[in-house]
């Protein structure tokens, strides 16, 4: 198949997730190799803690004003979300957008600074993440 099925039928999973953020953000690349290097030897690696590395440095270029790449970062945070497989949709919520949404992490800058590049299904799981850890409001 080619074309408009093809990408029709692809579905992100841990094996394959970083590839497109790497295209669309190089300067990532030390964090994930050192990453890769730190846990080669495990089964399957915690993509959590890489999301949240990937959190604490998209947070770092918000406050150094270096949003230049967050336009394409964040398609492929939405192409993680609706064509990834459940565990690559619950990593990229809850591991990168919860994280996002810490304030903890957050030094110069606020949370919610973040939002002008969220898209459609991103946009709609940060609003739900923020109902759930404001009064409980289930997400699911």
């Amino acid at each position: 198949m080619t074309g408009k099925n093809e990408a029709a039928d692809f579905t992100f999973d841990g094996s394959n997730m970083f590839e497109p953020l790497l295209l669309a953000d190089p300067s990532f690349r030390r964090e994930w190799d050192k990453f890769q290097d730190e846990w080669r030897n495990e089964a399957e690696e915690p993509l959590y803690l890489a999301l949240s590395e990937l959190a604490l440095h998209l947070i770092h270029n918000l406050e150094l004003g270096e949003t230049d790449r967050f336009g394409d970062i964040f398609d492929v945070v939405e192409r993680w979300i609706v064509e990834g497989n459940r565990y690559v949709r619950e990593a990229a919520i809850v591991g990168l957008l919860e994280d996002l949404q810490n304030a903890n992490l957050h030094r110069s800058t606020q949370p919610d600074h973040v939002k002008p590049w969220l898209r459609p299904q991103s946009a709609i799981w940060w609003t739900k993440l923020n109902a759930f850890w404001s009064d409980g409001t289930p997400s699911v």
